[in-house]
């Protein structure tokens, strides 16, 4: 599968909010069916979501014909925000070409180190990429309690 990746625009911002919700929401996870409703009980949308990704430089990735499949941001101080791809986009190398470019805009703006916290889905991407786990973490979401992985990488 190609894939092309373009810096979002506001006008996008729904349409990863729905990428967000599809891949969290679908295919194979180590999180429950409750733990994952109660993650994403709907498709993130709205002015408090497009204040959050404005403040970010957020990549928007495409399948032929123009499919979107993914995302990734990056906020100023070096925090990976989100990185979420559709299931059936995911094993085709498209996690590491987008954070190939998130860690090229970290280094041109002196970035001294990326941070996130990382699903327990995500966490082994991060890892290939270089990241250390700081801790691993337990975070409480509408009563249901998911793992997740503190992680950083010196750049």
């Amino acid at each position: 599968m190609n894939f092309d990746i373009q810096v979002a625009t506001l006008d996008d911002y729904d349409a990863v909010g729905e990428v967000m919700f599809k891949a969290v929401r679908e295919g194979d996870s180590p999180y429950t069916t409750a733990e994952r409703i109660a993650w994403m009980p709907r498709p993130r949308t709205g002015e408090d979501w497009r204040k959050r990704l404005s403040a970010q430089h957020v990549l928007k990735a495409t399948s032929e014909p123009g499919e979107l499949v993914g995302f990734m941001s990056l906020c100023d101080n070096g925090y990976v925000d989100f990185a979420y791809i559709l299931p059936h986009a995911r094993g085709q190398g498209l996690f590491r070409k987008m954070y190939k470019i998130i860690e090229d805009t970290a280094k041109a703006g002196r970035v001294s180190r990326l941070s996130t916290h990382a699903s327990v889905h995500a966490q082994p991407a991060f890892s290939a990429m270089g990241f250390d786990i700081v801790q691993k973490e337990t975070v409480m979401i509408e009563g249901e309690t998911l793992e997740r992985y503190e992680m950083i990488k010196a750049l």
